[in-house]
């Protein structure tokens, strides 16, 4: 029994028993700007009265729209047209649910082909999985909306939220057959609703020559485990048809709102794109919105009295052109390490955060379209508890008690210190030139040490050599640093620049901060220099990114419980930061560039691919040592440049976003199975 008040019953009373479905639940907190939520359309009468057979609104007896099946995936045996469906789903009212097999295949509509790839096999199942397939010619999308890459994932984008809304007044039309808990149950069609983030997903493909599939999930509906084969006739040849040709087809669409859509996203691409040029890590745009709506809504704050819009500081100011927007203004984030400072709640963590989400474009309107930070910035912290699997801590950790090895440091419950430094280590090792911290995060300990406490405890004594000690040799590897810090003042004398956030204002303290930095000069220079035998083994081993040691690993094995393959392994994400992978629970709540839970849904998928991959390697070159993880994460990323993400699955989901390496990576490094090596041991064998 739940904490709810009941178990799987109560959740099936509060499913069908009334309520919006959680399609028109999002698109309700989205704003509802890509569509009407009201539908005057069939609700259907009371008891258990079926509604009467109509003709299919997407089916009008002419074949002269029928688009050529070249280009599009094979496997999907065409069985009829959208009547046939219709007579098929009335034929098959009232069998055992699994009847609904008989409709796998796909069907001819008037413009497109609906292919039913999986039905479920039981009411309380996962919904079925549907396709649609529109040619081109149908589509009518003017070629400029899809000419690059770009292009195409921010016009799916648009796409999927559109139909996300259609596809709400589509359930909303067949709610009407629900009958409460002992009544109908299904009609939900479902479509993966984007947030504010614009990603390569899989809900809306638009290919390179115009073609549009979109994909969902549509709850066939029963009485109890019996087919309701007029109910679903409705909902797949009318409610559904109608929100494909309302959804997907241009000329009933805003064609404004789309290229606003698509110039936003490559405005932002251009303006990340520069940042190298101008010695830029990051870019914050004047005017920008960064306070969001609430702790559980990514919605930017709407307008209010306390709201302050972002605005540069003259010394730290940038101006770059973009080929929408023209000439844009903003702070310049530089190269090397900055330091955001200032009191408490005005501001400082709200910049970091949106500074974390600057990987990744924006709708129009999320006021954060502007901020901007170079795609391999990974924000770090502390991580008590987190499994550690051969990781070289040793830039930051040495001389354990125990005499436990920092050079291949293993742990399955590590510290504060100790996952915070293997916690940048890997990041490290899949190629991050940006670090982002937040001292609310970090394990103090790891970041600093002050005069008082060198005193007292030896240097001999202590293992950890302190972030602040190390931040330097990072830059002159390359590698910058972002670091919120308002309680101390140890890092101003390595910061490059200084920004002190006043009322949600920045203003460039840097060279106040090196003045008083230079009053203290004595002081620190006792601090740096307590600890000399961290500081000699950081220059033994294998230097790889300047005088920072980053040791590649080599996955052995990630799960060793079942079959090695896709099928041997369950998985289910659970939430934002939580995948259920066989029986291990994987948290990734530190992975905080996690955006989306369709993202989080590809890192559970790219758990199996990699378990597939290991198992094939062994069986093939098992004496020919093996690849190491960041080379293994630059195959996944050639191979979904190459083929999408349709290569992380068996079956063609609809629900998928893409990842980064770096999230990827988390939960490859927090799975409690995992076996790892370090490269320079296999070589040694």
């Amino acid at each position: 029994m739940s904490g709810r008040g009941g178990g799987r019953g109560w959740y099936y009373k509060q499913k069908y028993g009334g309520g919006a479905s959680r399609n028109r639940q999002q698109q309700e907190q989205q704003g509802g700007q890509y569509g009407n939520q009201a539908d005057e359309g069939y609700r259907g009468g009371s008891g258990n009265r079926q509604p009467e057979a109509a003709a299919p609104a997407g089916w009008d007896g002419d074949d002269d729209d029928v688009p050529s099946q070249a280009g599009y995936q094979a496997g999907s045996r065409l069985l009829g047209d959208a009547q046939q469906l219709f007579a098929t789903l009335n034929r098959l009212d009232g069998k055992g649910y699994k009847a609904y097999r008989d409709i796998q295949g796909a069907w001819q509509f008037s413009g497109f082909q609906l292919i039913v790839d999986h039905c479920q096999g039981d009411p309380y199942a996962a919904p079925s999985r549907l396709r649609v397939q529109m040619p081109a010619t149908v589509a009518a999308l003017p070629p400029e909306l899809w000419s690059s890459k770009l292009r195409r994932i921010a016009l799916g984008d648009w796409l999927a939220r559109k139909l996300a809304a259609e596809a709400n007044r589509a359930s909303a039309a067949a709610a009407g057959q629900a009958q409460g808990w002992h009544g109908a149950k299904g009609g939900d069609v479902t479509v993966d609703l984007p947030g504010q983030h614009v990603l390569e997903r899989t809900a809306v493909l638009v290919s390179t020559a115009g073609d549009v599939e979109a994909r969902f999930t549509v709850g066939l509906p029963a009485q109890g485990r019996s087919i309701m084969g007029p109910w679903a006739g409705q909902i797949l040849t009318q409610h559904l048809a109608r929100a494909v040709q309302a959804a997907l087809m241009y000329p009933a669409l805003d064609g404004a709102s789309i290229w606003r859509h698509i110039t936003t996203v490559e405005d932002t691409e251009v303006l990340r794109a520069a940042l190298p040029g101008l010695g830029l890590v990051g870019f914050v745009g004047d005017g920008a919105i960064l306070p969001r709506k609430s702790g559980a809504s990514d919605l930017p704050m709407p307008p209010s009295a306390g709201l302050v819009p972002f605005s540069s500081p003259a010394s730290l100011a940038v101006e770059v052109a973009l080929p929408h927007r023209g000439r844009v203004r903003g702070m310049g984030i530089k190269q090397g390490i900055t330091l955001i400072a200032g009191g408490g709640f005005h501001g400082k963590s709200t910049l970091l955060q949106a500074l974390e989400a600057g990987v990744y474009n924006k709708v129009p309107d999320d006021g954060r379209e502007l901020v901007v930070m170079l795609p391999d910035a990974v924000k770090v912290s502390a991580e008590d508890g987190r499994r550690v699997e051969a990781v070289d801590i040793s830039n930051f950790i040495n001389n354990l008690p125990g005499g436990s090895s920092t050079v291949a440091f293993r742990s399955d419950d590590a510290s504060g210190s100790t996952s915070q430094a293997a916690n940048i280590q890997e990041a490290l090792e899949l190629g991050a030139s940006v670090l982002l911290m937040d001292e609310d995060t970090c394990a103090t300990n790891f970041m600093m040490r002050d005069a008082r406490m060198a005193a007292l405890v030896a240097p001999a004594k202590e293992p950890i050599t302190p972030f602040s000690s190390r931040i330097a040799l990072l830059r002159a590897a390359g590698i910058s640093t972002v670091l919120v810090m308002g309680g101390s003042g140890d890092y101003f004398e390595h910061a490059d620049t200084v920004i002190v956030m006043d009322n949600y204002l920045p203003s460039d303290q840097t060279q106040a901060a090196h003045a008083i930095a230079a009053q203290h000069a004595a002081t620190m220079a006792a601090v740096t220099e307590a600890a000399p035998a961290a500081a000699a083994a950081a220059a033994v081993g294998q230097p790889v990114r300047g005088g920072v040691k980053v040791t590649p690993r080599v996955p052995q094995c990630v799960y060793a419980g079942g079959q090695n393959d896709y099928r041997g392994v369950k998985t289910h994400v659970r939430g934002l930061h939580h995948i259920q992978y066989g029986d291990q629970d994987i948290q990734l709540s530190a992975a905080e560039q996690l955006v989306d839970k369709s993202q989080t849904r590809a890192v559970a998928d790219a758990l199996k691919w990699l378990q597939a991959q290991l198992q094939r390697q062994q069986q093939q070159q098992q004496q020919q040592g093996g690849k190491t993880l960041l080379q293994w994460l630059n195959e996944l990323d050639a191979a979904i440049e190459q083929q999408g993400l349709d290569v992380l699955a068996p079956q063609l989901l609809g629900n998928l976003a893409r990842p980064r390496r770096f999230e990827v990576a988390a939960a490859i490094n927090r799975i409690r199975t995992l076996q790892m090596t370090q490269q320079q041991q296999q070589q040694q064998q």
